[in-house]
């Protein structure tokens, strides 16, 4: 058990919170990952106060001592993965492999954007008049108010930090409550690497609290969020009001689409993996798993031979493929939507018991319905834990078109060997990401992420799409004497 209690870091320095609150493993309720403060609304405005002065500094800032700094911390983030990765698995339960992954690509994202500081570029094109040049160039949209997710402890304030920082704004990071140690971690790193006093600033604490001091605050010019969907429409009309940049992830219903040409070893395999791995607990998961009546019923049974061989223990344990759901909440909310499933007629073909282990956790055996049709509420609504459902559908046309019948529009997924549906379905899928004999979760760092519908709102996160947000356009226009 740790002793130490973990700060908020605001202004350069660290500063003890107006209360604190216990970091639990839910792999072992017994263990206590951490003590960690929590800020109030005055911290919080101090924070942001920090952030406003450091800017101009920072914005000028040189470009290489800027890209050498976020390599400084890419590098420390990647040096330590077993540790990083071990205290992210204690924290959300993800299991160990996953979390130490998670941290690897944390680690990537900042090593990533230190090369952007040095790829940033503009244009120069002449002007429809006479002896005048037009420059465009982006400067940094100035203080940035991070909000992030339980799910991603490290991976999500990193693609959120780095971008933030390489352009030349200051960044009030608050992260969740659930999960605060990755990124007081990630704080740490960066305050040790050397960043200027203020440019980046940890504020720990309650989303009514923090998270409302970042919206209303008028020093804060952008806010960037990632989190359900009812928060983010609270989250989009504060800003509107402040008249705030805003970004938004959110949720997701994700099809993956098995025709009757799937090899059925990749349908299987990229079904689980989408559904439950991470026991469920992405934004990207495929929890609708939409199946042609040619290979319906070898594919799940095919399902169910697989599910059974799937362990589900402590996140730390090895040869584990599932760790526990984040907490009683969340696993409330997932039993919840099994005895829905139920009612509306779903079959349960495998799982969805409570589980006890060797240590008291929340564990729940990943469940899979069938005979579900589209308009039930376990295929309209994010349950965000290991349950999925299958539906049938006569042919590729149907299959598209119950795959598109979501109100939201993150990632879509088809398993086949047809090239022509292929194609087809790259083109016509209504979201923001497509996979081919792929799962539906696992993304790279350096390409963009988002949706479309009610999953995202503004531009990409990740890559170099980043910049769209994360910046300003400027035109200015020069005439020679």
């Amino acid at each position: 058990m740790s002793t130490q209690l973990h700060q908020n870091l605001i202004a350069g320095e660290w500063v003890a919170g107006a209360t604190t609150t216990q970091d639990i493993n839910p792999s072992d309720t017994s263990d206590v990952v951490g003590e960690y403060v929590q800020a109030d609304a005055a911290q919080t405005l101090t924070a942001i106060a920090a952030a406003r002065a450091a800017f101009p500094a920072w914005a000028a800032f040189n470009t290489q001592a800027r890209a050498d700094l976020l390599e400084k911390v890419g590098l420390e983030i990647i040096a330590r993965k077993d540790e990083l990765g071990k205290l992210l698995s204690r924290e959300e339960g993800k299991t160990l492999p996953e979390g130490i992954g998670e941290v690897v690509r944390a680690g990537n994202i900042f090593k990533f954007f230190a090369g952007e500081v040095l790829r940033r570029a503009g244009e120069l094109v002449p002007s429809v008049r006479p002896g005048i040049d037009v420059e465009i160039t982006r400067e940094p949209v100035g203080v940035v108010g991070i909000i992030a997710p339980w799910n991603f402890p490290s991976a999500i304030p990193a693609w959120k930090i780095a971008p933030a920082l390489a352009y030349g704004n200051c960044v009030i990071m608050k992260p969740a409550d659930l999960v605060p140690g990755s990124s007081w971690a990630i704080a740490d790193i960066i305050h040790r690497a050397g960043f200027p006093a203020g440019v980046f600033n940890l504020c720990m604490g309650r989303g009514s609290i923090v998270g409302e001091a970042l919206l209303t605050d008028p020093r804060v010019d952008a806010i960037t969020f990632t989190g359900s969907v009812e928060t983010g429409k609270k989250v989009a009309a504060k800003a509107i009001a402040g008249m705030k940049k805003f970004q938004l992830e959110m949720g997701g219903k994700n099809p993956l689409v098995v025709l009757d040409d799937a090899d059925l070893k990749t349908a299987v395999e990229s079904a689980v993996n989408g559904a439950f791995f991470s026991t469920g607990q992405r934004c990207t998961a495929s929890s609708r798993i939409v199946v042609t009546k040619g290979i319906h019923d070898k594919f799940v049974a095919a399902m169910v031979e697989r599910l059974k061989g799937l362990v589900v223990d402590n996140a730390l344990k090895q040869g584990v493929h599932i760790g526990p759901v984040v907490d009683s909440s969340q696993l409330k909310q997932d039993l919840s939507y099994i005895d829905i499933a139920k009612s509306e007629g779903g079959k349960l073909a495998f799982g969805g018991n409570l589980l006890k282990r060797e240590t008291e956790g929340f564990y729940l055996e990943p469940a899979l319905f069938t005979e579900t049709e589209n308009a039930m509420r376990i295929n309209r609504e994010e349950v965000f834990g290991p349950v999925a459902s299958v539906i049938a559908v006569k042919d590729y046309d149907e299959a598209l078109a119950v795959a598109n019948d979501t109100p939201f529009g993150l990632c879509s997924g088809i398993v086949t060997s047809s090239l022509k549906h292929a194609a087809h379905f790259r083109r016509n899928a209504q979201s923001g990401m497509v996979m081919v004999n792929l799962p539906t979760a696992g993304v790279d760092y350096h390409v963009p992420f988002g949706g479309r519908k009610g999953s995202s709102y503004g531009p990409r996160e990740q890559g170099r799409y980043a910049q769209e947000f994360f910046t300003t356009v400027k035109t200015a226009y020069v005439a020679a004497l």
